[in-house]
């Protein structure tokens, strides 16, 4: 992996910027790259406080992970399509899509190393056939691939923007108009690592979002996702003033009673007590088959503690 130092990132640090820009790696696992001389700056190694220049080139050779043993178990799967090249599953409440620190069992990669004989390796041991994630609180719609072509396929297609994925959401506050847009980079947070935040620096993300219905303190959104970030939606709705109801991580919690009208608060502490996640889920998916190119589309209902809180608002 490659990449060019723009004007904008002239003079921070080498392991600062590419925490930021690299989000799926930690800045310690980072800081152990560039000591390895695995990450260097024009062809030669630096260290990890090595303020960057416009124009210099940044070369990244990760090693591929160590063997790891994950175990295939016996998981039910939602299974919305499947044929020999890949699945499309529909992920629920509170599984991990794959193994990460602590937790190696029950997680969508264990259960799909039960289902299918053959996954794509380009991940790596840790991710087989994982092309996108959701987070573990979020539910809904995966693609999954079962060999390396359709791995490169639909990651392309993701690449290249033309992936439908559209979540449904339930937020805080009410909107000024029907629709809008959010643009604002996106990168990890400097200190607590488990969260991301809106940062200038970041990687460029897009979310396009719809008011299907207005409540009196919540709404209940359409959203198309432009860019995959990690937690982008959460992350988006954060800075926009309206979080994800249930969202502990990004505000969208008990700490949003004193935000809005006394008369409602009683309503919303009932609401939240049965909220025990972010209440957002990837509704719908889209994409090209990467092998025969035939259109797919895929349409999940909510689950049911989202369907009980909407059953609640419209009651």
């Amino acid at each position: 992996m490659e990449m060019a130092i723009l004007p904008e990132h002239e003079g921070q640090r080498l392991d600062r910027l590419l925490a930021i820009l690299l989000p799926e790696f930690s800045r310690s696992r980072l800081q152990k790259l560039i000591g390895d001389g695995q990450i260097r700056v024009n062809g030669r190694s630096v260290r990890s406080s090595y303020k960057v220049t416009r124009g210099e080139q940044v070369l990244i050779e990760v090693p591929p992970p160590e063997p790891v043993a994950i175990g295939p178990e016996e998981i039910p799967l939602d299974v919305f399509f499947e044929d020999e090249h890949l699945l499309v599953v529909n992920k629920p409440v509170g599984m991990m899509v794959h193994p990460a620190g602590s937790v190696q069992s029950g997680t969508l990669v264990n259960a799909l190393l039960a289902h299918c004989d053959q996954l794509s390796g380009i991940n790596g041991q840790l991710r087989p056939g994982i092309v996108h994630r959701l987070d573990k609180d979020t539910s809904g719609l995966l693609m999954v691939a079962k060999d390396e072509v359709s791995h490169r396929g639909l990651a392309g297609q993701l690449e290249k923007r033309t992936v439908l994925r559209q979540y449904r959401a339930v937020v805080w506050g009410h909107f000024e108009g029907p629709e809008g847009r959010i643009e604002a980079a996106i990168g990890r947070h400097r200190k607590d690592r488990k969260r991301m935040v809106v940062d200038e620096v970041g990687r460029f993300a897009a979310t396009r979002y719809e008011v299907d219905t207005t409540y009196d303190f919540l709404s209940l959104l359409s959203l198309r996702l432009e860019t995959g970030r990690t937690h982008q939606i959460r992350v988006h709705m954060a800075y926009a003033k309206h979080p994800v109801f249930g969202d502990d991580m990004y505000g969208g919690r008990e700490i949003r009673l004193k935000g809005i009208s006394p008369m409602y608060r009683n309503a919303a502490r009932r609401l939240l007590q049965g909220a025990t996640r972010q209440m957002l889920h990837a509704a719908s998916l889209g994409f090209d088959h990467p092998v025969t190119g035939e259109p797919l589309v895929f349409q999940s209902d909510v689950p049911q503690d989202m369907q009980l809180l909407l059953d609640a608002l419209n009651g």
